[in-house]
Order: C-alpha cells, then sequence, then structure tokens
C-alpha cells in the first residue's frame, strides 16, 4: 500500500491550497478515507472523513464551513480543498486508510509521507 500526498506549501492567510493523495496497493474504492494533520508540538489529529463511495464526509469542527474532503475513485485519489486558511492550520497533512493490500486479508492502517502547510503573512 502507498499513499502519496502533494500539494502543501506555504500560503497566507485567508488563501487557499488543495492537497492531493494519490492511492495504491489496493482496492481504493472499498475504504474509507481520512485527512489527518500535526502542528509542531501538538499531537495528530484527524482533520476530515469520506466513505469509500463518497457519499459521506465528516470534519473536524475547526475546519467546518473551511474545507471539502472528496474523491475519485477511478483515478484513486481523495483531495482535501482548504479555503480561508488560519495561521493554526499550520501542519504536516496525512493521508490514511485503514485497509488490506490486494491479494490479502491483513488490516491494518497506512499512512503517506505528509505534506507540509504553512499558513503565513
Amino acid at each position: 500500500v502507498q499513499l502519496v500526498e502533494s500539494g502543501g506549501g506555504l500560503v497566507q492567510p485567508g488563501g487557499s491550497l488543495k492537497l492531493s493523495c494519490a492511492a495504491s496497493g489496493f482496492t481504493f474504492s472499498r475504504y474509507e478515507m481520512n485527512w489527518y494533520r500535526q502542528a509542531p508540538g501538538k499531537e495528530r489529529e484527524l482533520v476530515a472523513g469520506i466513505t469509500s463511495g463518497g457519499s459521506s464526509t465528516n470534519y473536524a469542527d475547526a475546519v467546518k464551513g473551511r474545507f471539502t474532503i472528496s474523491r475519485d475513485n477511478a483515478k484513486n485519489t481523495v483531495y482535501l480543498q482548504m479555503n480561508s486558511l488560519k495561521f493554526e492550520d499550520t501542519a504536516v497533512y496525512y493521508c490514511t486508510t485503514v485497509a488490506s493490500p490486494y491479494g490479502t486479508w491483513n488490516l491494518r492502517r497506512y499512512w503517506g509521507q505528509g505534506t507540509q502547510v504553512t499558513v503565513s503573512s
């Protein structure tokens, strides 16, 4: 299983970024996907989640109304559109899932390497 995030960077407060996470090694369309983040000195926290078919999403209170999670099962990719970014959104953002690799029943959590988002003026 591989999860590869991209799209992070430096943005001013009020700006926008769109993160992508390209997945491989498992049947992407079968599994829920999540975005977490970890700010310096803080624990990793859930940002958003989306069900396997994309019909249901959930968000942390801190990002509701500003962030949107979506997925394209044909492209094996999950996205996080981040608008109205704030200083406190600065963190490393991780894509994650609990899945089984192709041909196995070994269900476990997998993490991407993370992508840095820095909100600064």
